[in-house]
């Protein structure tokens, strides 16, 4: 009997976040996270469960800009060293994204793994911005060479990391950010304190801002106060940026 080949394992988008405006002027793709190392299929149910919340913030609120969202669904949960699998299969959603949608502006918004991925593939000529929750980092290793930032030039860049994050270490996002800025003054990072990984004790003031960050970034509506400050900000203050308890909440006022 002749043996079957294998099934080529191939990244996909899933649908779209909410309902799909008339007319697209604006994409975010949703990043979940994953692992170090791992050759197994993500879950695509959990994948989108973790990112889905946030992109029905987003929808909801850029809907009449013509804002889309799609969770990127990888062919591995790991990242997997050099091969970087979820940054390769990011980059192929950008490519994606152009393909349907043609010359309009897209954000990265990953979490955990996904956000070290969004970092990585941000230097995609379509991307402009990119959010990354909670983001894993490796840890410094003078043996290894150190996370890439210079194809974050040019780039808007928001990190929020909360400051009980047990899985992901904070203070790594923190050195990450601090590079950035040296190339790239378009950057800020906000500490959630007394928050861990998942970032659920303070979730509607971080999706709070990630919404007033893509909104700014993609159709150019003011920032608030806060995320103009921070990005205006030196070193460390605007990587050290606290976020206040309410922050949505005083927006509306």
């Amino acid at each position: 009997m002749a043996q079957q080949a294998t099934p080529v394992r191939r990244a996909r988008l899933g649908r779209t976040v909410g309902t799909e405006p008339a007319a697209v002027s604006g994409v975010v793709l949703l990043l979940p996270g994953g692992d170090e190392t791992s050759a197994r299929r993500p879950s695509p149910l959990l994948a989108a469960a973790s990112v889905r919340a946030l992109g029905r913030r987003l929808t909801r609120a850029g809907r009449a800009e013509g804002l889309v969202a799609h969770v990127v669904h990888y062919r591995f949960r790991g990242w997997n060293g050099d091969e970087a699998h979820l940054a390769r299969d990011t980059m192929w959603a950008v490519d994606e994204v152009v393909r349907r949608y043609g010359d309009v502006p897209v954000c990265l918004a990953g979490v955990d793994m996904g956000g070290r991925a969004a970092l990585r593939a941000g230097g995609h000529s379509a991307v402009n911005s990119v959010l990354a929750l909670a983001p894993w980092l490796p840890e410094d290793d003078v043996a290894i060479a150190a996370e890439p930032v210079k194809q974050l030039v040019g780039r808007r860049v928001m990190i929020v990391h909360g400051t009980n994050d047990e899985r992901t270490d904070p203070e790594l996002s923190f050195r990450l950010a601090a590079r950035v800025k040296k190339a790239n003054r378009d950057i800020c990072r906000f500490e959630v304190h007394s928050d861990g990984h998942g970032l659920h004790q303070h979730r509607d003031e971080v999706h709070a801002l990630a919404e007033d960050f893509v909104m700014g970034v993609l159709f150019g509506r003011a920032f608030s106060r806060p995320v103009e400050d921070a990005l205006a900000a030196p070193p460390p203050l605007g990587l050290r940026m606290p976020l206040a308890s309410g922050f949505g909440r005083s927006l509306r006022r």
